[in-house]
């Protein structure tokens, strides 16, 4: 009872603070650059445990975040020109660093150090930043604005995906998705899941937004935020069988550690961002 009320308040309070830092654009952006800083310094943490493996954890999270707002400064568009892309240089020289220090280190296992290290950018640095493709948005009249509902909507489809899935699954399920990986998911709350993003999604383009993207879309974006949001949670949960771990860490009381939290939005934000660029294409 006692670990129920602290998972409780920890996700009333965790959902509270996502929902209200897409309310300010510097809210969002120091948010989600924390989280991009924890979630690296974690996961190099826990790859550091294996044997052989040395991968500088400050380095790669100093990095991680740069990146994060080096893309903000990109797609706000603050001063607009093709120049603003120079903000990347400074990351792409510490990679550089990363990959050539290697060379003097003298590390056990160099090709595991570099494996890991672009691992924690690609998997985690990477999904993060591109929330400022989804939160800035450019007007018809060629400005760029702070949109709130679409990144917001990533969140709240993956929230809704895992509580439906759950409470169908609880009831009905009985065939499992990915034994193998994820014991506990069935088919039955995973399409349970879905079935509730889909009501959603049709409530937003309904209530909330009928011009920027058409309620197919909406229905479509959920779609796409449902499956990877899954394939994200089965990625982590093989990570943590690979590494022999039960939760990623102890940061979230009652959720375990960042990656824990966030390893569905890890595949659903790149996803929902491949979409969204496909439907302009159109």
């Amino acid at each position: 009872m006692k670990n129920f009320f602290v998972r409780t308040v920890t996700g009333v309070i965790f959902v509270a603070a996502v929902v209200a830092s897409f309310l300010r654009p510097e809210a969002m952006v120091l948010l989600f650059s924390i989280v991009t800083g924890l979630t690296v310094w974690e996961f190099t943490g826990l790859v550091n445990e294996r044997p052989g493996v040395t991968v500088n954890r400050f380095i790669c999270t100093v990095a991680a975040v740069y990146f994060f707002y080096a893309m903000t400064y990109f797609c706000s568009d603050v001063y607009g020109g093709v120049a603003k892309s120079v903000v990347f240089i400074p990351y792409l020289v510490t990679v550089i660093y990363l990959m050539v220090s290697e060379l003097y280190l003298k590390h056990a296992d160099p090709i595991q150090n570099w494996a890991y290290t672009m691992l924690s950018q690609m998997y985690i640095a990477l999904p993060f930043s591109l929330l400022n493709v989804l939160a800035f948005t450019a007007t018809p009249q060629g400005a760029v604005s702070f949109n709130t509902l679409l990144p917001l909507s990533v969140f709240v489809f993956l929230w809704v995906n895992d509580s439906g899935a759950y409470c169908v699954g609880s009831l009905l399920g009985r065939h499992k998705l990915f034994p193998r990986i994820s014991p506990g998911k069935s088919w039955e709350g995973s399409i349970g899941g879905a079935v509730f993003v889909l009501a959603a999604a049709w409530a937003i383009s309904r209530f909330l937004d009928s011009t920027m993207l058409t309620t197919l879309e909406w229905l479509g974006l959920g779609l796409v935020v449902v499956v990877f949001g899954t394939w994200g949670d089965l990625i982590e949960s093989l990570f943590k069988r690979t590494l022999g771990i039960k939760d990623s860490g102890n940061i979230l009381p009652g959720h375990g550690g960042m990656l824990d939290r966030f390893d569905s939005s890890l595949m659903a934000i790149p996803a929902a961002v491949v979409y969204l660029y496909t439907l302009s294409l159109f």
